[in-house]
């Protein structure tokens, strides 16, 4: 693999070089820096004795009318709390680099690069910094429009797992058809229909050795096929989603090395429509984790992604609890409403309204355990087995998560703007944590925004969560200061009044100038999860200064 890259490097370096010789005027460069540290007070939760912590970022490309080059430096040698540093997030050094060529109808990268194939069920490789996230592919990728409404994907590589690479070789191809742009009547009447297809292989991923009992040994496959079909219908303010997904048996730690299939369906539609929109969606998943090495018992590797189905929630007591999708099977709906009452109506007063409902709920499919094909005599669902059955209407017996929290937003006067939020949650902590059980909880949310002057605002919040069970009510409260277009000054607290009587306070300073932008902290931060769509990072408790900075040009 360090072959593999080293010839890669070499070639996109090469390209560099002829880039700058040949592509003359029209040459761009932008890139960033970030950094965010940490100068820990006290003992530190995830038992290191480090002063000094920081993941520092820093990316640069060359952009011009067909050539793109792109490098990125990672310093992670002090990473900060909660990141996997036993899986080998700790480390420094050129964590992406790439040249992509690209005309109207065709596009080539070499290097790494990040792609995703209809809603990411069978393929998404993406960066995520706050979940430690990078499972970008190194090899190459083809684009290609042949035909008008037709474009065509082909790519091959190894996925990163943060400084080295899987040994699974990662191929796949994806179609997509645009019928509105061979139907004219489709045109004219303001609609689109696309049509698309997947395909993803993993290869080689089949020597780990792994003994189902004393006399038996799981024989891993060694090429696993994914495929996506996919509709998507637009007119108007309607838009409508299918797809569906199904994968090769894929024995992994993952899904407890079973040799069951996998599915994944979704149906998805909304509509707006000026001061009003509805969004109605289901999903059914079974089995369908993906993974580019069978033993990874962390979040890297994942090769696909399963959106979650639940709002993800800005406001810190409604995200105290949040939903991690489960890969190993559930049934998720959502349905959410918007309406804006009009200025100068009975309900909407002199400014106008805003409210919006939301419900999610997510519930565990039917399994019923099962014997072996591969492995006669093992105990049904054990290792090595198929694992289980599941009738595809008939639910399960757990509820994973349920939300239904409802919005208002309200102009009170010309210089007071006023939030409110109530959510009424149900989170199965075992599901999603491996122990606590069923908490259900009521969130109580007020957030006011008032303008002191022109470029003078404050905004304050106050939470209140409350519930028997966990570690009891939680109290939280804000004051936000922003003196634009410079300085922000915020301070909270974040307040258990149940069983540790804990405070969780933080402060910050925030200065922006031009392109840069500073932030010094000092505060105690709850052990927790965070959560970005469905996927979830633990945070140890920390206390001490944090310093961020970044800069863009």
């Amino acid at each position: 693999m360090r072959r593999i890259y080293t010839i890669i490097t070499a070639a996109v370096l090469s390209s560099a070089a002829y880039a700058q010789v040949d592509i003359g005027k029209g040459v761009s460069v932008t890139g960033s820096l970030q950094s965010d540290m940490l100068v820990p007070m006290g003992k530190q939760e995830d038992g290191s004795h480090e002063d000094f912590r920081t993941n520092t970022y820093a990316d640069m490309s060359l952009m011009s009318k067909n050539i793109d080059l792109g490098v990125r430096l990672e310093y992670l040698d002090h990473p900060l709390p909660g990141f996997e540093t036993d899986k080998g997030f700790k480390g420094w050094g050129l964590a992406n680099i790439y040249a992509k060529i690209h005309t109207k109808d065709l596009e080539v990268t070499l290097g790494n690069y990040y792609e995703q194939f209809g809603s990411g069920f069978i393929l998404r490789t993406y960066e995520e910094r706050s979940l430690g996230i990078d499972n970008s592919l190194l090899g190459a990728r083809v684009v290609v429009r042949p035909f008008n409404g037709v474009q065509v994907k082909a790519l091959t590589g190894y996925q990163r797992h943060y400084w080295s690479y899987n040994d699974a070789l990662v191929s796949g191809a994806d179609i997509e058809f645009s019928l509105d742009r061979w139907f004219k009547a489709l045109g004219d009447r303001g609609a689109s229909l696309t049509l698309g297809g997947s395909w993803v292989n993993k290869h080689g991923d089949d020597e780990a050795v792994r003994n189902a009992d004393a006399t038996h040994r799981l024989n891993f496959p060694k090429n696993v096929n994914a495929y996506d079909l996919r509709a998507n219908f637009n007119k108007g303010g309607l838009n409508i989603l299918a797809e569906y997904a199904q994968k090769d048996a894929d024995p992994s730690f993952k899904n407890n090395y079973i040799y069951r299939k996998g599915y994944v369906g979704m149906l998805s539609a909304s509509y707006s429509k000026k001061g009003a929109s509805l969004l109605l969606q289901a999903k059914r998943s079974d089995n369908f984790t993906s993974v580019s090495d069978r033993t990874e018992s962390g979040s890297g590797s994942a090769i696909n992604h399963l959106p979650a189905f639940t709002e993800d929630h800005t406001y810190a007591l409604a995200a105290l609890y949040p939903y991690n999708t489960n890969k190993n099977g559930e049934w998720a709906y959502q349905a959410q409403f918007g309406y804006n009452f009009k200025r100068r109506t009975a309900i909407g007063g002199r400014y106008g309204m805003n409210v919006k409902v939301n419900f999610s709920h997510v519930h565990a499919i039917d399994m019923t355990p099962k014997g072996s094909t591969a492995l006669p005599g093992l105990v049904p669902g054990a290792w090595g087995t198929d694992g289980y059955g599941s009738a595809f209407w008939k639910w399960g017996d757990e509820t994973f998560y349920q939300d239904l929290n409802i919005q208002v937003e309200r102009r009170i006067t010309k210089g007071f703007k006023l939030n409110l939020m109530y959510m009424n949650q149900f989170y199965n902590k075992t599901v999603v944590e491996g122990e606590g059980g069923m908490i259900h909880s009521n969130i109580f949310i007020a957030d006011g925004l008032i303008s002191l002057s022109p470029k003078t605002k404050l905004r304050v919040e106050g939470q209140y969560l409350t519930t028997g069970e966990d570690e009891g009510d939680w109290a939280f409260a804000l004051a936000e200061l922003s003196l634009a277009p410079h300085w922000m000054f915020t301070a909270s607290d974040m307040y258990n009044c149940g069983e540790t009587q804990a405070h969780y306070w933080q402060t910050y300073v925030t200065y922006n100038i031009k392109s840069h932008r500073v932030q010094l902290g000092w505060g105690r931060t709850r052990a927790g999860y965070n959560c970005s769509g469905g996927v979830c990072r633990y945070i140890p408790q920390t206390k001490g200064f944090t310093l961020s900075y970044n800069y863009n040009f």
